[in-house]
């Protein structure tokens, strides 16, 4: 059906023809002209590099493009689904589209936002602005026991793995990150040969199915794990607790969906169904975490190891930091995953209504590292929704190090957000395993738009942080946060939260929600200590 407009104009074309030359119809002649002009128009769509869609919807996908030359707010109604419900807005993902292809990204008639609603936030400027730094900023992770310390980019590519991603779109995404030298994380459908043929940089996401590093039971494989870690193009190893678009969930592959390919980068049997549990066997308490992320440090000759997840229950973070004081072992880096994260599929449930959004699970995090005197050991990564310099300084100023984007990137290499990642139809071919339509992705293309995307948005954060008279994101603070929060009230972000002093949490009596919290958790188990109820 995707060529039904091609093949019906070649039909109708070269019936006509025939026609015309039997009868000398002038009237089946300029029929046929036209309908085979549309035909050769539609073979040029089909073999472009550029255009996504029109590979793989020729002809048809002009439509789209008609319409939006007539009136752009047909978009909306017609193409994209833009209402509150819908995952990201128009003005995004314009914004991702313009600075991908290198194009002005600059808006017309000023501010887009109304300044006046509540929630809307912006960074104090600055009468002593300076000049944007034109050397990108980098952060160096790596604490106190890392051998071989890190010099990462302050934006990387969040987790998303091959299978979900196809195999197109994950060359793309790894071409890129070589190109302009940041990250690529693996998600935790491990290192495929599609993550390595350009060299790019690899953060290696290990999820509780432990794809890489499997035993056939299911289970932690650690010499599997050493012989993986030791590939240069691993930077860094990521422990996935939770995600935050289905925190908690695990997940399942069908059989149906592991291909040959799929099973090679997993370490699965071709066609068996393999689960990923709800929480990892290897560890069950924190204190055993630690010991695994030291044994895992140990294991990849000293390489960064850290985690990701969700916050749920405040106290069980805490109880990781209390495992941390009580072993010594701190991980190198933690990235916190924000319930607005997104997924290829997940019940409306969990996404709607499961696990903190980034925001406030940054700011737990930053407090209990701060408040245990532990922040300057370990680096913190945010992730969720993050697609402009702005969410990245907004972020920074409330205590991450550096950040993450997922759909940033997808709609770099072609995502139009159809919402069809679970059907095997992507339109562009990001989201598919189907052979013809991933070649909608074209790759040394779309690496470049990658490429951009990361330099644009990295430049636009320097932009915001000179209009502040700032020269670096770390000098970033809370009280460069603004937020409305009425029609006639605005704090900043000092105001609105309670951050910690260094060492707080082990000296503080104070009867409050972060101390009652810290009561509740206990290094040996998840489970809370028998206390007042917060």
């Amino acid at each position: 059906m995707r060529y039904i407009v091609l093949i019906g104009s070649w039909v109708i074309g070269l019936a006509s023809a025939a026609a015309a030359i039997a009868t000398l119809s002038v009237l089946l002649a300029i029929i046929a002209v036209v309908f085979i002009g549309a035909g050769l128009v539609g073979l040029r769509d089909l073999f472009q590099p550029q255009h996504a869609l029109l590979r793989n919807y020729p002809l048809l996908a002009r439509f789209r493009w008609f319409f939006e030359k007539i009136r752009p707010e047909l978009r909306q109604y017609l193409f994209e689904s833009d209402t509150e419900a819908a995952p990201f807005s128009r003005e995004q993902r314009s914004l991702v589209y313009a600075r991908s292809k290198g194009v002005n990204d600059a808006d017309p008639f000023g501010t887009q936002q109304n300044v006046y609603a509540e929630g809307h936030e912006w960074i104090t400027h600055s009468i002593a602005a300076c000049k944007a730094s034109e050397t990108p900023p980098f952060i160096i992770i790596g604490g106190p026991d890392c051998t071989q310390p890190y010099k990462s980019s302050t934006l990387n590519i969040s987790a998303m793995s091959f299978g979900a991603l196809s195999a197109n779109a994950i060359r793309a995404l790894n071409k890129g990150a070589a190109l302009g030298g940041f990250a690529h994380d693996t998600g935790e459908g491990s290192v495929s040969r599609h993550h390595c043929e350009f060299g790019g940089d690899l953060i290696w996401e290990i999820g509780s199915g432990y794809f890489g590093c499997r035993r056939t039971d299911g289970g932690f494989d650690r010499d599997q794990f050493v012989t993986m870690a030791s590939k240069e193009q691993i930077k860094m190893i990521e422990i996935k607790l939770s995600q935050g678009a289905k925190p908690g969930h695990g997940g399942v592959l069908p059989g149906s969906k592991v291909t040959p390919e799929i099973a090679e980068a997993r370490g699965v049997p071709v066609g068996q169904t393999c689960i990923s549990p709800a929480s990892h066997t290897a560890f069950s308490t924190p204190v055993e975490m630690m010991n695994f992320i030291a044994d895992l440090r140990q294991a990849a000759s000293g390489k960064p190891i850290g985690f990701k997840l969700c916050i749920g229950q405040g106290w069980e973070f805490m109880a990781l930091v209390k495992a941390m004081l009580e072993t010594g072992i701190t991980p190198d880096f933690i990235v916190i995953d924000g319930a607005e994260g997104g997924t290829g599929a997940a019940p409306l449930e969990l996404a709607d209504n499961v696990g903190t959004p980034l925001r406030e699970g940054l700011i737990w995090a930053q407090n209990c590292l701060v408040g245990a005197g532990l922040r300057d050991k370990i680096k913190l990564g945010a992730s969720g929704k993050i697609t402009s310099g702005f969410r990245m300084a907004s972020n920074m100023a409330l205590g991450a190090d550096f950040c993450n984007s997922a759909r940033g990137f997808m709609f770099a290499v072609g995502c139009v957000q159809s919402e069809s990642c679970h059907t095997d139809l992507c339109p562009t071919g990001v989201a598919t395993q189907n052979k013809w339509r991933q070649r909608a992705v074209v790759v040394p293309d779309k690496a470049e738009r990658v490429f951009h995307y990361h330099d644009s948005t990295v430049a636009a954060m320097q932009e915001v942080l000179a209009t502040a008279g700032l020269t670096d994101p770390q000098q970033l603070t809370p009280a460069h946060l603004c937020r409305r929060t009425s029609d006639s009230e605005i704090f900043n972000a000092n105001d609105i939260y309670r951050f910690l002093r260094s060492g707080e949490l082990l000296e503080s009596n104070r009867d409050d929600f972060y101390e009652r919290s810290w009561a509740k958790a206990q290094a040996h188990t998840f489970e809370p200590a028998e206390v007042a109820a917060v």
